[in-house]
């Protein structure tokens, strides 16, 4: 069953997804197996794996004194050369690997970010191969060192134009117009959205005209960035339908786990903390405080949402697994 069959199932049964993040480059994949078994006993509907491009890091550069070593000239201001590397390698594999290993759906994503056109159209034909056919299109964020989103050369600047390669794809052309001798099966997809509108979007209602633009060219739902005040996400959904996007909207969930996420979460995601739940972080003495107040509102929140006719909730366990784990236990007990 696809990903979007499974969000169109019985509205009456509480589903929920989760994110997962390619194991760091070299360090296998014990703990991300380890992860995925806290939460599989409560029957997520499918399973999310992250894309992510390649970073420029500064890697010094040895280098050996000559003969008047420290003693002569003194030693030399450190140099730097800049290179590209790629932390969190092997999406389709992670993918295919969990499929393979527990019998859940995953999406991957796919991303413009880092890719070549070429590069996308063989992330399709390689996950074609393998069976999966359920993917989360996106740009991908900025590369660090740039101010704005700049495309890779011969890549997609926007959501829209990788969208349009996969629409292309599913019917039956590759991205040079070339015939497709054998499409197969058709990939579904959804997209990102945002509650509390994308960072680089001037206001909400264009980022949600950008929204309806990715429903008419295909999406079938789309995924929200995480948020914590459950009144931003009921008045963004009423807006959507209100403009004529009538695709679900899955709302993204993750738990507070640290004291430090009071301020680097509203900086890292461009989201607000409600007041209530800033009151409480702040009183909080330790991690662990923090962890079980995060809990205690994502649970909260979940039942609210539940309450108000969502019954798909998607989290976000990066660093959050096991609060993720206790607010599903809560949850569907």
């Amino acid at each position: 069953m696809s990903v979007t069959e499974l969000i169109h199932q019985d509205k009456a049964a509480r589903q929920f997804s989760f994110e997962v993040l390619p194991p760091l480059k070299g360090t296998g994949t014990d703990k991300l197996f380890a992860d995925i078994d806290k939460l599989r006993v409560f029957d997520p509907a499918y399973i999310n794996i992250t894309t992510h491009h390649s970073e420029f890091v500064y890697r010094e550069i040895k280098e050996e004194l000559g003969n008047e070593g420290a003693g002569g000239r003194g030693l030399s201001e450190p140099r730097f050369e800049r290179i590209r590397v790629r932390r969190r390698p092997g999406t389709i594999a992670i993918a295919a690997a969990i499929q393979q290993r527990y019998n859940i759906p995953v999406q991957p994503h796919v991303i413009c970010s880092g890719a070549t056109v070429e590069d996308i159209e063989y992330e399709l034909l390689d996950l074609q191969f393998l069976g999966i056919h359920d993917l989360l299109l996106l740009r991908g964020d900025k590369a660090k060192e740039d101010s704005r989103f700049v495309p890779t050369p011969g890549g997609h600047a926007h959501t829209t134009d990788l969208i349009r390669q996969v629409k292309r794809f599913n019917e039956g052309f590759f991205a040079d117009g070339t015939p497709i001798k054998n499409p197969g099966r058709a990939f579904d997809y959804g997209v990102a959205c945002y509650p509390e509108k994308h960072e680089e979007a001037p206001n909400l209602e264009m980022d949600m005209q950008y929204l309806k633009e990715k429903q008419d060219l295909g999406a079938q739902y789309a995924v929200t960035q995480l948020f914590y005040d459950n009144e931003k996400y009921f008045s963004f959904v009423e807006k959507a339908r209100a403009m004529g996007i009538t695709i679900p909207i899955i709302p993204g969930i993750k738990p507070m786990a640290k004291l430090s996420q009071l301020t680097v979460v509203p900086k890292t995601f461009h989201c607000d903390i409600p007041e209530p739940l800033a009151r409480e972080i702040v009183k909080c003495k330790t991690d662990e405080d923090a962890r079980l107040l995060g809990i205690e509102w994502t649970t909260a929140q979940c039942q609210e949402l539940y309450a108000h006719g969502v019954h798909n909730i998607h989290f976000y366990t990066v660093s959050a697994v096991d609060s993720v784990a206790e607010v599903a236990k809560r949850l569907l007990k």
